[in-house]
């Protein structure tokens, strides 16, 4: 498959990352403000894929993303989505709890978007790559191989080291695992934002993006919490009938089920994020 990738060119000034939106009208609208309050401009905010999911607000969604400007590359929903493909395409194991959930929150989301917001999905790039802080930066989804491969902070560094030889960049921007880290491997970059449409499985209702800095030549990466509106977004899952466990984890932000994760990081499943800010605020690059 032919993929289409979207060149940015040079980016300067603050840039906000995030990902999995999951159809969470509620966090993005956050998210947003989140923008204008640190003066980050539409274009320099990237989604890492997966703005439609889980949650009660499809449509909502995609319209609110396309008003504000962001931009973002396809998550494998998107994909499955234009294609009218039968079901979600997240590599879920056949028969799990995952999978047969997305047998209902998958045709609610189909059923509720409207043609021309499938339409636009369509046009989203594989990836998008820009030049920032002296430093080549590539965004993917899962992987550049497969759009819905699970990486994990434990995950082999062959296999990232393997994204950065074929993206012949120095920083990767990830989505797809839902859950936020950062990994150095020699002098290359692994970033997850995390997701902002469920939380990170650490036992509470916020979620996870990121910020990029460009100060006194060095890239600088900030993970960030963000707290919303989850009541109104669980009460609308619970509402039009989609799955109470993933309803249930907007309120308590424990996972239901951890069939997607490895052992390292089931380890750590309620247990609070704590990003150091003199380990992680201020972690660089140099250029």
């Amino acid at each position: 498959m032919d993929k289409k990738i979207i060149h940015l060119g040079e980016r300067k000034g603050k840039m906000l990352i995030f990902g999995g939106v999951y159809s969470n009208l509620q966090a993005l609208q956050a998210l947003k403000e989140v923008s204008k309050e640190e003066g980050i401009a539409p274009e320099n905010c990237i989604c890492t894929g997966d703005i439609i999911g889980y949650c009660a607000q499809p449509e909502e969604t995609v319209q609110l993303f396309r008003e504000w400007g962001a931009k973002s590359i396809t998550g494998n929903v998107e994909l499955q989505l234009f294609e009218k493909a039968e079901d979600c395409g997240c590599d879920f194991t056949q028969g799990s709890r995952c999978d047969n959930f997305s047998k209902l929150w998958y045709p609610y989301a189909q059923s509720k978007l409207s043609p021309n917001s499938i339409e636009w999905m369509g046009t989203l790039p594989h990836h998008i790559s820009f030049h920032y802080a002296g430093k080549e930066v590539s965004v993917v989804h899962g992987s550049y191989d497969t759009t819905s491969e699970f990486i994990f902070a434990s995950s082999p560094e062959d296999i990232k080291l393997k994204n950065f030889k074929q993206l012949g960049c120095d920083v990767i921007l990830a989505g797809h695992c839902g859950l936020p880290f950062n990994t150095s491997i020699k002098d290359k970059l692994w970033l997850n934002s995390g997701v902002i449409g469920m939380p990170a499985n650490e036992g509470s209702p916020r979620v996870w993006y990121m910020i990029l800095e460009h100060i006194e030549e060095e890239l600088q990466y900030t993970h960030k919490y963000l707290e919303y509106d989850y009541i109104t977004a669980f009460s609308l899952m619970k509402e039009n009938n989609l799955p109470l466990e993933y309803a249930n984890t907007l309120v308590n932000g424990i996972w239901d089920n951890m069939d997607i994760l490895p052992s390292k990081e089931q380890k750590i499943r309620g247990i609070s994020y704590n990003f150091n800010p003199k380990k992680y605020k201020h972690q660089t690059i140099k250029t």
